[in-house]
């Protein structure tokens, strides 16, 4: 059974307005449960973490700020949350979330976040509904343990992971991979060490024809010890932000080919769920627990 980080703050702690599709956190673990996929012992509830790990990556003076709440009005409106209490503790939960979920995954093969993927989030500021950036902190983790050398972070969000690719531009020890909708926010992209940016429309069969064909040259050419993989589900051709046309059963065809080369190369895998903005709630939790489906039909 693959561990799953999940705490009860996910669930609720924005105002009226800013829930849906927030919803998905809770019904999520819900259905992974109603399901078989997963009992309820395969979910695990994130501590808050020891501040060392998130000033590895981001700015001491923004952490104290975000903690405190004292950031300056300009920069809470590039996040695009309210900044509370209950915000902030949810995100230090979520990134711990994502560093125990890769330190569990080293002994299990993968482990999930419920929430994370927060990959807008840069070394010294939100952006985008991302206050930290959950996936580069465990990534720099790994790496300041000694339980990695060389990391391959694969987003296929439909957003390029931007504030991913500027934290890690001048660390050999980590490739970022990012295959994004070219005209999708952000307006003005960072550079990734790989940069797929697709048209708009693209289609099921082009996406997987790319996705095939790159990642396995990827993992061949950078031989990583470990794969932190960001699943965002606005690849689909119904999601409000995303300008993809995938349906559900490329998105589940893509999961596949992740799980399954992550689980034929022996790597192991951290998943973070990312974006999901379909107006239909049930598309959105369907698209989610494909990811879950796969990676219990693959790792078994």
């Amino acid at each position: 059974m693959f561990p799953i980080a999940y705490h009860p703050i996910y669930k609720h702690p924005l105002p009226e307005g800013h829930r849906f599709p927030m919803i998905k956190y809770e019904l999520l673990p819900q259905q992974l449960v109603y399901e078989g996929i997963v009992e309820d012992g395969a979910f695990f509830e994130p501590d808050l973490p020891d501040m060392q790990p998130i000033l590895a990556v981001h700015h001491k003076d923004y952490v104290n700020d975000l903690v405190a709440l004292t950031l300056d009005p300009r920069a809470v409106r590039k996040i695009g949350f309210p900044l509370t209490p209950e915000l902030v503790e949810r995100e230090l939960r979520l990134v711990q979330g994502s560093i125990t979920g890769a330190e569990k995954a080293l002994q299990t093969g993968i482990a999930f976040n419920i929430a994370g993927g927060t990959h807008h989030a840069y070394a010294d500021r939100g952006e985008a509904f991302c206050l930290l950036n959950d996936q580069a902190v465990a990534a720099q983790h790994l790496l300041n343990q000694k339980l990695a050398k060389k990391i391959l972070i694969v987003d296929l969000d439909v957003h390029q992971g931007n504030g991913t690719a500027a934290i890690f531009e001048h660390n050999n020890s980590v490739f970022t991979f990012s295959m994004h909708g070219q005209s999708n926010y952000p307006f003005k992209k960072e550079n990734s060490d790989l940069d797929i940016a697709l048209p708009d429309n693209t289609s099921d069969d082009t996406y997987l024809s790319i996705l095939n064909e790159t990642l396995p040259q990827l993992i061949d050419s950078q031989c990583p010890d470990f794969i932190f993989y960001l699943s965002g589900v606005d690849i689909l051709a119904t999601d409000k932000l995303g300008k993809l046309a995938c349906s559900l059963d490329a998105c589940k065809k893509r999961d596949e080919i992740v799980f399954t080369h992550c689980h034929s190369s022996g790597i192991p895998v951290q998943c973070s769920m990312g974006g999901g903005y379909s107006p239909d709630i049930r598309t959105i939790i369907e698209a989610h627990t494909n990811t879950y489906r796969m990676a219990s039909y693959i790792y078994g």
